[in-house]
C-alpha cells in the first residue's frame, strides 16, 4: 500500500514537471498551430512514455530487442529531464528579472513598436502610381507620419504605391485620419490635419493605389503651398474637412501595439533561456555518457589492517561493483572492465554485486569476457539486489561456469586472511538473505584478519558485531547523477570511499557501470585496487 502511494506521488510529480517544462520550452517559445509546437509537444508526450517502458520492460518479460529499443531513448530522457529541470529552475529567476519592466504607456508602445513621429520639410514620396481622387486607401500598421505640402513621411513598415492626388482622396485603414487640401488619410492610431495633404500624426502603413500606371513623384506646386494657384490652372479643389478618429479607437490601437511589444519581449526571453537550458543539460548529459562508455578508471587505496601478517603487506584486491550489464551496456562494456582489471595485476578480484540487469538467456554472451579475469588467488563474486530482480540462482550458476567463485554466505580461508561473502539483503524475500553467522562463525577472530564482501554498505553494523576488519561494498554508485549523492547519503552509511566504524573499516566503490541512464555526473565510475598494509612492517 505504501509503495503504491509513493509510486503515485512520483508519477504525479513527473506529470507536473513535464507540464511545466512544456509551458516553458514549448508554449512560451513557439507559435500556436505551427509544426515546431506540434513536434515538440509530441516529444513531451512520447519521451516520458518511453521512459516508463524502459523501466518496466525487463520485469514485464518483454523480448530483449524491445528492451533495447526503448532503453536508449527512455533512460537517456530521464537524465536529460533531471538536468533540464535543474537548468530551468536556475533560469526562472532570470526570466522574472528580465521581464520585470514598467508597463509601457501608449506613446511608449507606439515608439517601441516601430512607430514614431516624423516632422520635416517638404519631401517627395516614391510612387508607382498616382492615388486617384476618392479611391486610394492606406492599410495601416503602427507608424506616425507627418510632413508638409504633400510630403509622405513613412513610419514602421510603410511603403507608397503612388502620390496623393489632389481632391479629397480617402485612405482608410485603421483609426487615424489625415486630411488636407490634397486629400485625407484614415489609417492607424492617430489624427493628422493640415494644408496640402500634410500628415502630422497617425499610424501610416502601406499606400496602395488602385491604378497600375507609374507616375513621377508628386510635389505640390508653390502656389498650392501658398494657398493660391498658377496662371492658367484650374482652381484647386476645396480641402476636405478633417475627420476626427474616435478616442476609443486611438487608445485601442496604442494598447494593441503595447501588447505586441510585451509579447515579442516575452518570446525572445523565453527562447534565449530555453536555448541556454537545453545546451547546459545536453552538454552535461553528453559528457556524463562519454565517461560511462569510455570505461571505468583505476583508483588505488591503501588500507592498513592491524592483524594482517607481514607477508601479506601490499596484497592487492581489485574491487569491481555494479557493472550492470543490460540492454545498454553489453559485451563491449564487460571487455573494457576485464582488460582494465587484468592490467592492474591484482592478487585477488572481488565482484561485489549488481553484475547484471537481465536473464542469462539475454545477457549470457555479454558476461562471457569475465572468464578472462586473471588473479593469483582467484576471482570471487557475491550477489547484489539486481541479481534477485534478474534470477539470482541462474546467475550464481553461470558465473561459476565462467570461473568465478560465488560466496553465498560462505568463507574462503586464504594464506593470510579469511575472505567471506554474504548474500544481498534483497535475497531475504526469497529466503536467501545474508547470514553472518554462517559466513563468519567459528573462525579465529583473535589472530586472523577478516575481509567481507557485501554488496550494500548498510550491513556494516553486522560486520562490526562479527569482528570483520574490512568490508568491501558497492551499490551506491556514488550517487551516479548529481545531486543524487545527497539522496544516497540518506539511505547509506557511506556513499563512496573509506570510512571506519569502530574496529571495522568500510570501503565503498562507485561502481564500474551505471544503472538506467548510461550517464554519470559528479560520480565517475571506477575499479578500485585496495592494497592491504600490515602494521608489522
Amino acid at each position: 500500500m505504501i509503495f503504491a502511494l509513493v509510486a503515485l506521488a512520483v508519477l504525479a510529480l513527473l506529470v507536473l514537471v513535464h507540464r511545466w517544462l512544456w509551458i516553458r520550452l514549448v508554449r512560451d517559445t513557439t507559435a500556436p498551430g505551427g509544426w515546431p509546437r506540434r513536434v515538440l509537444t509530441g516529444c513531451a508526450v512520447g519521451l516520458p512514455v518511453l521512459s516508463v517502458a524502459a523501466l518496466v520492460a525487463g520485469r514485464a518479460g518483454a523480448p530483449f530487442w524491445v528492451q533495447r529499443g526503448v532503453a536508449w531513448p527512455g533512460f537517456m530522457w530521464l537524465a536529460v529531464l533531471l538536468y533540464l529541470s535543474l537548468a530551468m529552475l536556475v533560469a526562472e529567476p532570470a526570466r522574472l528579472l528580465l521581464l520585470r519592466h514598467p508597463r509601457p504607456t501608449p506613446a511608449d508602445a507606439s515608439i517601441a513598436g516601430g512607430a514614431g513621429v516624423a516632422d520635416g520639410p517638404p519631401a517627395q514620396a516614391s510612387s508607382a502610381a498616382p492615388l486617384a481622387s476618392g479611391g486610394a486607401s492606406i492599410a495601416g500598421g503602427a507608424g506616425v507620419a507627418a510632413g508638409r505640402a504633400g510630403e509622405s513621411v513613412l513610419g514602421s513598415g510603410v511603403s507608397s504605391a503612388g502620390p496623393l492626388a489632389s481632391g479629397g482622396a480617402s485612405i482608410a485603414g485603421g483609426a487615424g485620419v489625415v486630411s488636407g487640401e490634397a486629400g485625407f488619410v484614415s489609417g492607424g492610431a492617430g489624427i493628422a490635419d493640415g494644408p496640402a495633404g500634410e500628415l502630422r500624426s497617425g499610424s501610416a502603413a502601406a499606400l496602395v493605389a488602385p491604378t497600375s500606371s507609374a507616375s513621377p513623384a508628386f510635389e505640390a506646386p508653390p502656389e498650392a503651398k501658398a494657398g493660391g494657384r498658377a496662371e492658367g490652372q484650374a482652381p484647386a479643389p476645396q480641402a476636405s474637412p478633417a475627420i476626427e478618429a474616435p478616442p476609443e479607437a486611438t487608445r485601442a490601437g496604442a494598447a494593441q501595439a503595447a501588447r505586441g511589444v510585451g509579447s515579442s519581449r516575452r518570446v525572445f526571453v523565453a527562447r534565449v533561456l530555453a536555448g541556454a537550458a537545453v545546451a547546459a543539460a545536453g552538454g552535461t548529459v553528453g559528457y556524463g555518457t562519454y565517461g560511462v562508455l569510455r570505461g571505468p578508471r583505476v583508483k588505488r587505496v591503501t588500507v592498513p589492517l592491524a592483524k594482517l601478517p607481514r607477508a601479506a603487506h601490499g596484497f592487492r584486491i581489485a574491487v569491481v561493483s555494479d557493472i550492470h550489464l543490460g540492454p545498454i551496456l553489453g559485451r563491449a562494456h564487460t571487455t573494457r572492465i576485464v582488460d582494465t582489471v587484468n592490467a592492474t595485476q591484482p592478487d585477488l578480484i572481488a565482484i561485489v554485486g549488481d553484475l547484471v540487469d537481465g536473464s542469462v538467456h539475454d545477457l549470457g554472451p555479454a558476461a562471457e569476457p569475465l572468464a578472462r579475469l586473471t588473479a593469483r588467488h582467484g576471482s570471487f563474486f557475491v550477489t547484489g539486489n539486481h541479481e534477485y530482480f534478474s534470477g539470482a540462482r541462474q546467475w550464481v550458476d553461470h558465473v561459476r561456469e565462467l570461473g568465478l567463485h560465488p560466496l553465498e554466505n560462505a568463507r574462503q580461508e586464504l594464506p593470510y586472511f579469511d575472505l567471506a561473502g554474504v548474500n544481498d539483503v534483497a535475497g531475504e524475500s526469497e529466503g536467501e538473505g545474508p547470514d553472518f553467522d554462517k559466513a563468519l562463525g567459528g573462525r579465529d577472530r583473535a589472530d586472523r584478519t577478516a575481509v567481507l564482501l557485501a554488496h550494500q554498505p548498510i550491513v556494516i553494523h553486522d560486520a562490526v558485531r562479527h569482528g570483520v576488519d574490512l568490508q568491501l561494498s558497492g551499490h551506491t554508485h556514488g550517487g551516479q547523477l548529481w545531486p543524487g549523492n545527497y539522496l544516497a547519503e540518506l539511505a547509506n552509511p557511506t556513499v563512496a570511499g573509506l570510512e571506519r566504524y569502530g574496529d571495522t573499516q568500510l570501503y565503498v566503490s562507485r561502481g564500474a557501470g551505471a544503472w538506467g541512464p548510461p550517464v554519470r555526473v559528479g560520480a565517475p565510475s571506477d575499479i578500485t585496487v585496495v592494497q592491504l598494509a600490515s602494521y608489522q612492517t
